[in-house]
C-alpha cells in the first residue's frame, strides 16, 4: 500500500498534466466548495458508456500499469 503523500503527489502530478494549473486549481476549488460525495459521484460516472467500452478501458489501464 502506498503512503498517502506518494498517493497525493501522484494526483497532483496527473491533474497537471490532464488540466494544467489553472484548471487544476479551479477542480480542487469546485470540490472544497460543493457538499462533493465522491462515492455518489463515482456511482454514476460511467453511466453512459457502453459495458464494452469500459471493460477495454480497464484492459487497458491494467495492462498499463503492470508495464510500469
Amino acid at each position: 500500500m502506498r503512503a498517502d503523500t506518494v498517493i497525493k503527489r501522484d494526483g497532483f502530478r496527473a491533474l497537471f498534466e490532464k488540466l494544467g494549473p489553472v484548471e487544476t486549481e479551479r477542480f480542487i476549488a469546485l470540490i472544497k466548495r460543493d457538499d462533493f460525495d465522491y462515492t455518489e459521484w463515482r456511482k454514476d460516472l460511467f453511466e453512459d458508456m457502453p459495458i464494452e467500452e469500459l471493460s477495454a478501458k480497464a484492459m487497458g489501464f491494467s495492462k498499463k500499469i503492470r508495464g510500469k
